[in-house]
């Protein structure tokens, strides 16, 4: 499609350019002016074409603007002193001969831009060319005008006026010639300027449609421009003019019209149009009589496009052909030969016709080549011949053995309602014999197919049985009486003999089916009329026992309820519907209760809500809840049984009764929310109990250190005591908590209430379960933490000679695990039991010849069970483990016995005896220094899993005992060798 940028592409018809070019997009797929946009579509082009127009009239008027400010056409004033009166310029002889050489320059400069002005010619073939060089000259000798206005050129003409007449009158004569051209070119631009919106159209139109409506207006426009203008009232300037709007339509067409891209649209109108307008208001210009007639050379306005005109209508008649041949060949023929690949055959045919069109090297629109174009539409019209016949023969074969009756009488139909190749349609009209055939076959096809599923017929979804059937038989029937009644348009077929045959097979199988249909209906009648009745008299609900069945009595545990709408009511509501849209009269009935099924529909909701609510609450109540609530129950199923006995699906009081269960369930809910809600928070209690920790190991110090034996168990025993008591606490809550419940169920807060005396028995079991799950995860916990790697407590180890001990002693640290173990299990003596069959703790009871009041907890019963003292068990044994891992540990030290054992005294008494040499006292030295030396190498503190050993003052007294050795052999050797002094002495006295 051509764009508003072709009027600056083609410079406003100024160039010629390749025919077609412009309607190519982007991706070189052609466009079609023919092709019918949306109506929204155009107006959108329309609107944005008109838009664009008038931004490129704008830009040309800046253009001009531009052009006049900033010219070259420009008059040369001399750089003199003007200001001065005239006298004064007069009076200097140089100054005016400069400004007479001025003015004859000016009088040269204006001459020749008249004579360049006069040789130019429009820059284009088409109607804008003529405009723009009319607004172009006009712009130029706007300039002239404009300059020769200004105060500076008129005081230098006032000055020459007086010094030289004879060159002032020379440049009058000049500038007299420039006004006449100058108001002539004014006069043009306007009167051209009416034309130029449609000249624009003619260029770049949206479609050949907006050309058509613009032809007859832009003739108007021409007529007023020939009767007003000055200068456009003659054949030299109107002919002209004339060959440019008849180029630019015969260019606009050729552009288009590309005999490559074959359409469907009869563009020679445009041609046609032109040359009607011309004479249409050549006709009313002489009709008028006043004003000029028009006598134009026709030759020159519609030689090209008369001939165009022709071509295009040839164009047109090979479209019409190929479209002929395709409504022929189109999928209806397809679906009713079955034979689609011989048909596509002969569409490739078709579509060869126009390959030689579209490979053509000339142009078809050159007059020149009027022969070779003959040749080429010979050559088409033979080859239409041939698929004509191949087409017949295609016909005559494909109709002995169709696919559908109704399709293929179809197909004919409408051959007589659209344009097709005469021969062939001849042809398809003597095939109506084949139709009636295959119409046999089908109606046999059907016959069957109701005989073989007429017992057990296809359904729908959601159709009821009979309704369904004969919804079934009718589809079948249908599809036959449609095609009969179809061949009622053509009365010569069924008057044959052939339909005759035809008309008979039809209505032996439509009374068949007719029968069936009758029959259907009259058993589902009676049916009806027998049943209906006691369907409507049935229950609302159903009580069921645990065991599924019937029952009267309501004191059952697992009682369940059921909605006793019977599925037979539903179809027969179904049934009926679909009856009676079927035309058939139903019984009242019947009738009544189709009419009220909304309402059953909401009763069933109702209904089947309320059971679903009652069985989930009932659901969620646990035995002792259910014994504890029987009274309520009892009460809402005593509300409920009123729709297992009373009332019935005839009955009015349904909606009241599915109110009143609703209330009476709602207030069954509220109550068992409530209770449900003191249990969390009962449950919330005894939870916090099973997951108390009653061995709270410390943390270490800020140092590391860690806390002596004895230290660690008294910490764990004071938090034992912070949360026992915490526990405690919270489990003489929950006796409030139940006579909570006493006052929400029976409007007592007495706290022994004898139908709670199950309940009060069953939370009691749930704290004494929680309890002992609290006693044996703590043991089991305490006995982990016992071989585990992670030291609590620390011991110091001391020499107790002749033995290595720990401090405390190892019976000590058994006893204070032991105990611990059973402060754990003692802790539950806290938690009081309460009196047989109420929630009040039992008081302690004075026995004779006891101190203490014995106190009834449920120490007595934890502290016997096998498991915990299997637990405390394991505990005894992981703490000897570990104390004789201890032990072993111990045992190491033992190597340095000798250090302690032996008799100093005695010892340094043998080993002087035996006179030692320094040597023997430096081994004994040497060896001391070893032991102390080794000692000083061994960990202060070794980890022997929950335990952490101190061996500080265990290594220094060992180091301590071996210092004491060094000291006596020091002591020794001291003695020894002052003796051996003293001798020396006396020996050198003597000498």
């Amino acid at each position: 499609m051509l764009s508003v940028n072709q009027l600056k592409l083609t410079d406003g018809g100024y160039q010629h350019e390749t025919p077609g070019s412009e309607d190519q997009d982007a991706g070189g797929e052609p466009k079609h002016e023919g092709q019918q946009l949306p109506a929204e579509s155009r107006g959108a082009l329309m609107i944005r074409d008109e838009l664009l127009n008038s931004t490129h009239k704008f830009l040309g008027h800046i253009d001009r603007t531009l052009q006049q400010l900033e010219g070259e056409i420009k008059l040369q004033i001399p750089e003199l002193d003007l200001e001065q009166d005239v006298e004064t310029v007069l009076a200097n002889q140089e100054v005016v001969e400069k400004l007479e050489q001025c003015v004859m320059n000016w009088q040269t400069q204006i001459t020749i831009v008249i004579e360049e002005q006069q040789k130019k010619k429009p820059q284009g073939s088409g109607p804008m060319a003529e405009i723009d060089f009319w607004r172009e000259r006009a712009a130029v000798l706007s300039a002239l005008s404009e300059q020769l206005k200004l105060p500076v050129v008129k005081k230098i003409l006032e000055v020459m006026t007086r010094a030289d007449p004879v060159t002032v009158q020379n440049l009058d004569l000049t500038v007299v010639e420039l006004s006449k051209y100058h108001v002539e070119s004014v006069d043009n631009v306007r009167f051209l300027g009416t034309l130029e919106r449609h000249f624009k159209n003619l260029a770049t139109g949206v479609n050949f449609s907006v050309i058509l409506d613009t032809i007859p207006q832009m003739m108007n426009g021409l007529r007023m421009v020939w009767i007003i203008s000055s200068h456009y009232n003659t054949d030299e300037r109107m002919v002209p003019l004339m060959e440019r709007i008849a180029w630019e339509l015969a260019e606009r067409v050729a552009r288009v019209v590309s005999v490559h891209v074959l359409f469907s649209v009869a563009l020679h109108n445009v041609l046609d149009q032109w040359k009607a307008c011309y004479f249409d208001v050549r006709s009313r210009i002489e009709t008028s009589g006043r004003d000029p007639r028009w006598e134009f050379d026709r030759k020159k306005l519609f030689e090209k496009t008369d001939y165009m005109a022709s071509i295009c209508q040839d164009l047109y008649n090979i479209l019409q052909t190929l479209e002929e041949f395709y409504n022929i060949f189109g999928p209806e023929l397809k679906a009713v030969t079955g034979d689609p690949k011989r048909i596509d055959d002969v569409l490739r045919w078709v579509d060869s016709l126009v390959v030689p069109i579209e490979e053509l090297n000339f142009d078809p629109f050159n007059i020149r080549k009027m022969g070779r174009w003959k040749m080429v539409m010979q050559d088409f019209k033979s080859k239409v011949q041939a698929i004509e016949g191949e087409a017949i023969n295609f016909i005559d074969q494909s109709f002995k053995t169709l696919r559908s009756a109704s399709a293929a009488f179809d197909m004919l139909l409408k051959f007589k309602h659209i344009r097709s190749r005469e021969a062939i349609n001849n042809q398809m009209m003597k095939k109506f014999n084949d139709i009636l055939a295959q119409y046999c076959k089908e109606v046999d096809i059907i016959n069957n197919m109701f005989v073989q599923h007429k017992d057990n017929p296809p359904l729908n979804k959601n159709q009821p049985p009979v309704a369904g059937a004969i919804y079934w038989e009718r589809s079948l029937f249908h599809r036959i009486k449609n095609t009969i009644i179809r061949f009622l348009e053509v009365p010569e077929m069924l008057e044959s003999e052939q339909g005759k045959a035809v008309k008979a097979k039809y209505l032996e199988v439509g009374i068949r089916m007719r029968d069936y249909e009758i029959k259907k209906y009259e058993c589902w009648r009676e049916a009806t009329e027998q049943t209906l009745p006691q369907l409507m008299k049935r229950t609302l609900l159903l009580m069921l026992n645990s065991s599924g069945v019937a029952c009267e009595q309501d004191l059952e545990r697992g009682l369940r309820f059921l909605v006793n709408f019977a599925p037979e009511l539903k179809e027969i509501i179904s049934e009926t519907k679909n009856l009676e849209q079927l035309g058939y009269s139903v019984p009242e009935l019947a009738r009544n209760v189709s009419l009220q099924e909304d309402r059953f529909l909401r009763y069933v909701d109702g209904l089947n809500n309320l059971v679903n609510r009652y069985h989930s609450m009932m659901d969620s109540l646990n035995d002792p809840e259910f014994f504890l609530l029987a009274t309520q129950v009892q009460e809402l199923r005593r509300v409920m049984r009123s729709g297992c006995k009373r009332l019935n699906w005839n009955s009015l009081g349904i909606s009241e009764f599915i109110n009143r269960s609703d209330q009476a369930a709602s207030k069954f809910e509220s109550l068992v929310n409530q209770i449900k809600k003191n249990e969390n928070d009962i449950d919330a209690k005894l939870q916090s109990m099973e997951s108390a920790n009653l061995f709270k190991f410390p943390a270490p110090d800020k140092a590391g250190e860690l806390p002596g034996v004895k230290e660690f168990f008294e910490l764990i025993e004071r938090e034992r005591a912070k949360d026992v008591n915490l526990l405690s606490r919270k489990y003489t809550a929950i006796g409030p908590l139940l006579t909570k419940m006493e006052s929400l169920i029976m409007q007592t807060s007495s706290g022994k209430a004898k139908r709670m005396a199950q309940y009060y028995a069953y939370w009691e079991c749930k704290v004494y379960d929680s309890l002992s799950k609290m006693v044996l995860k703590n043991l089991q916990l305490f006995n982990t933490a016992l071989m585990g790697s992670t030291p609590l407590f620390q011991i110091e180890t001391i020499l107790s000679a002749p033995e290595i001990v720990l401090h405390p002693k190892s019976n000590e640290v058994y006893k204070l695990v032991m105990q611990s173990v059973r402060d754990c299990v003692e802790s539950t003596k806290r938690f009081v039991r309460w009196m047989h069959g109420t929630c009040i703790e039992c008081p302690p009871q004075r026995i004779d010849g006891e101190d203490e009041p014995l106190i009834f907890s449920f120490y007595s019963e934890v502290s016997q069970q096998p498991q915990v003292n299997e637990h405390a068990m394991a505990i005894s044994q992981s703490a000897q483990r570990l104390l004789s891992s201890v032990g072993r540990y111990l045992n190491h030290w033992k190597r340095f016995r000798p250090l302690w054992k032996l008799n100093k005294a005695i010892m340094m008494e043998k080993f002087a005896a035996k006179k030692p040499s320094c040597v023997m006292y430096d081994e004994k030295l040497q060896f001391y220094a070893r032991v102390s030396q080794e000692v000083a190498q061994q960990p202060l503190m070794k980890d022997e899993h929950i335990i952490r050993l101190n061996l500080e003052p265990l290594a220094r007294t060992v180091q301590e005992n071996a210092q004491a050795w060094v000291t006596s052999l020091g002591r020794l050797l001291n003695d020894s060798a002052r003796e051996d002094l003293y001798a020396l002495r006396s020996q050198l006295q003597v000498i």
